[in-house]
């Protein structure tokens, strides 16, 4: 399990996005701390693998705790989740070490994109050594392209069960659609069967990858309608 401290001056949103990350497979929200001083007292006590980190706090702000946990030795992982969104922080950003930027507001499948890719970054670093040891330039590439990889991917973390080549194939069949889809639409466009559609369907509305809307029609009973929900 990968654990996170989830750091925002918003109780209420802190709350949100810790909900969000409970819905992930493989992570797991340890703490949450709604100043720079809350999150600094936690790394000192707790095991902590990845910091969601909000960049207005009221003591500081988040690139200076990101500054001050390395210089501190907290090699947590950070990525910031914020409303911040000038050049000049978000290349801060990136500087500090931030592996990922959020720009709120943002869904649950933009958020789940994040951690997809940061879970595949350290899938990576235990298949060259998990950290430990050198590595040739191979090895140093599959590194560097890791999140890139992982986040272009729309299907990553798929449950056990469901493949990736039928995930994205219902990806492609919504993206290319002008309307939203029925689950009997997605499957004879996709030439798969209507359950395998509707278990696929199922799934990716619940991980945020697509959006459900209703529409009524003369018996009353509402057909479910699928789109592909674009980045927000």
């Amino acid at each position: 399990m990968i654990d996170v401290l989830v750091v925002d001056d918003d109780f209420r949103v802190a709350e949100i996005n810790a909900a969000y990350v409970a819905r992930i497979p493989g992570f797991r929200v340890t703490a949450r701390a709604h100043t720079a001083a809350q999150a600094l007292a936690t790394l000192e006590r707790m095991h902590i693998d990845l910091v969601l980190l909000d960049h207005y706090l009221p003591d500081e702000t988040g690139l200076t705790l990101v500054r001050r946990m390395r210089q501190l030795g907290h090699s947590a992982d950070v990525i910031m989740v914020t409303a911040a969104r000038d050049v000049a922080t978000v290349q801060a950003a990136m500087r500090y070490g931030a592996l990922q930027y959020l720009v709120k507001p943002f869904s649950f499948g933009g958020l789940r994109a994040k951690l997809d890719a940061y879970a595949a970054l350290r899938r990576t670093l235990d298949g060259v050594g998990g950290g430990r040891g050198e590595a040739g330039q191979e090895q140093v590439d599959r590194i560097f392209s890791a999140l890139r990889t992982a986040e272009a991917s729309p299907t990553a973390g798929l449950p056990k069960g469901h493949s990736a080549p039928t995930a994205d194939l219902i990806r492609r069949v919504l993206n290319e659609a002008d309307h939203p889809l029925s689950a009997h639409e997605v499957a004879e466009r996709a030439g798969i069967s209507r359950s395998t559609a509707q278990r696929y369907l199922k799934y990716l509305e619940r991980a945020g990858r697509i959006s459900l809307t209703l529409k009524y029609g003369d018996t009353g009973r509402p057909e479910h309608r699928y789109a592909w929900a674009r980045a927000s």
